[in-house]
């Protein structure tokens, strides 16, 4: 922050960052994410979710986030699969 820039300017540029990326977002979210979750929701298996570095933080968080909501889900690091 400089010192002519404000709490309250740097919060609202920050939040109008962030609502730029959600609405982005939101205009991402196609047929094919439809399909994407229809897959999962229907699967009679596990969902195995693999990833490596960065990826594979978020395919952690995704397998928990499965599991903890109903979906039975594991996490493969593709290394060691």
């Amino acid at each position: 922050m400089t010192s002519t820039t404000t709490p309250r300017s740097s919060a609202l540029r920050t939040i109008n960052i962030e609502l730029r990326a959600i609405e982005d977002l939101a205009n991402r979210i196609d047929e094919e994410f439809e399909a994407a979750c229809q897959l999962i929701l229907s699967s009679s298996g596990r969902v195995v979710v693999l990833g490596i570095g960065k990826s594979g933080h978020i395919g952690k968080k995704i397998a928990a986030t499965l599991a903890s909501t109903g979906t039975p889900a594991l996490f493969v690091h593709p290394a060691e699969a």
